[in-house]
């Protein structure tokens, strides 16, 4: 979605960057939206958890809260980010039983079977083969393990006022993800890609975020501060790649913090899939 705690479990380059300022907004974005997208996910005592893409850690700290008991293991291809949630988990779960591995989604270093659960949030969407980073979480999956997909889909943004400009600057991060080898649409495919990589027992269901002026924490905490801060970071890739100007890029932003004043209304959903590693 929105993005993801620095999603690079692949070569993709991440569009938005791994500034201090990132960070913050992928910290915003999980304190915000850890009700919506957590709720139903909890994992047994004693069992082994992947998270795959952990990124900075801003969704390790809700998995562990909400399956204090299991065992989680996260992975990241970044090196920089695995330190920044070490230290994020320091902060706000210091007694968590998490172990932290360097390691690339394509090739997991863990034998077949090493897991009963995986989950991964806001990371295929940066990836240029989702389908074989799912099958290499599916090897890894003991026959009968639960896999856990969170992701946005850009698509989905509704918004008042309506304005061309605002949606404009939407479609620029669509293209530059796109060009960067991801896909901000991913959302709409998680059920066929689960299918796809031989999943079993696939559900998708959506997960919706509206926010207006009865709702302020959502109008900051996501719209603000999530959703627009987002589109706000890749400003210097639209208009290095020739997709937008100056003044029609600062419309557009313009026009999409209207969605956060008195009568502004914002709408987006994410889709969050659970399926299952077939038995024999």
């Amino acid at each position: 979605m929105p993005t993801k705690n620095h999603a690079r479990s692949t070569n993709s380059p991440y569009i938005h960057g791994y500034s201090p300022r990132e960070t913050r907004r992928l910290g915003d974005q999980a304190e915000t939206l850890a009700a919506l997208l957590h709720a139903g996910t909890a994992y047994e005592p004693g069992s082994r958890v992947l998270e795959a893409g952990c990124g900075v850690g801003a969704q390790t700290v809700h998995l562990v809260r909400s399956s204090p008991g299991a065992q989680i293991v996260a992975v990241d291809r970044s090196k920089e980010s695995l330190a920044q949630a070490r230290a994020h988990m320091t902060a706000h779960a210091p007694a968590a039983p998490v172990t932290w591995h360097h390691a690339d989604l394509r090739q997991l270093p863990y034998p077949d079977a090493s897991f009963d659960h995986a989950f991964t949030c806001f990371v295929l969407e940066h990836l240029r083969d989702p389908a074989q980073a799912l099958a290499e979480l599916r090897r890894v999956l003991r026959p009968g393990g639960t896999l856990t997909v969170i992701e946005g889909d850009h698509g989905s943004a509704l918004f008042h006022p309506a304005s061309r400009h605002a949606q404009a600057v939407i479609d620029h991060q669509v293209r530059l993800q796109s060009a960067a080898g991801g896909n901000a649409l991913i959302g709409r495919e998680l059920q066929p890609l689960l299918a796809q990589a031989e999943f079993a027992a696939i559900t998708v269901r959506p997960r919706t975020v509206y926010a207006d002026a009865t709702r302020p924490a959502l109008v900051d905490g996501f719209t603000r501060k999530t959703f627009i801060a987002m589109i706000e970071s890749v400003r210097h890739e639209a208009l290095s790649a020739g997709l937008t100007t100056t003044a029609a890029w600062n419309r557009g932003i313009t026009d999409l913090h209207r969605t956060t004043g008195p009568n502004g209304t914002f709408h987006y959903t994410f889709f969050k899939a659970t399926a299952r590693k077939p038995q024999p």
